[in-house]
């Protein structure tokens, strides 16, 4: 059997990671699929999806901290992006951490690691984000 979901996400800061598990669990979990697969899709060329640790905010801080020092808005290194519209920055982020991510299901719920977060990426906010679940199994 094949789930298709969709739900939405409202960042409110133009770079911010955001923690989904729980709304993709919630998901899972209506699903009635006991076992299978769950593919997290973010149709945006300036947003991504990326699984790391949802334990202490302060590593969510790090990786858009780190992601900004590297790839900076303006651009850097004595490079200036050509992109008219302001952005390359966050369509450079996007290409990085990508646009999808697939976690296995047991027993009705995600298997993530202990200290595994589903993080939605947003790079161009704040925005209304569109979020698809697709979930396959028995």
């Amino acid at each position: 059997m094949i789930v298709f979901e969709e739900f939405r996400v409202k960042s409110t800061e133009r770079e911010i990671l955001i923690d989904i598990t729980n709304e993709i669990n919630e998901i899972v979990r209506n699903s009635n699929i006991r076992e299978g697969v769950c593919r997290v899709f973010i149709p945006h060329t300036t947003a991504g999806i990326t699984i790391n640790e949802n334990a202490d905010p302060s590593v969510k801080r790090d990786i858009s901290n780190f992601l900004g020092k590297l790839i900076p808005q303006g651009g850097g290194l004595g490079y200036s992006y050509k992109h008219g519209e302001g952005n390359s920055d966050a369509h450079i982020k996007c290409s990085l951490t990508g646009n999808s991510v697939e976690v296995l299901i047991h027993k009705k719920k995600l298997i993530l690691g202990t200290w595994q977060g589903i993080m939605f990426a947003e790079y161009d906010g704040p925005r209304n984000r569109k979020v698809f679940i697709q979930i396959q199994g028995e």
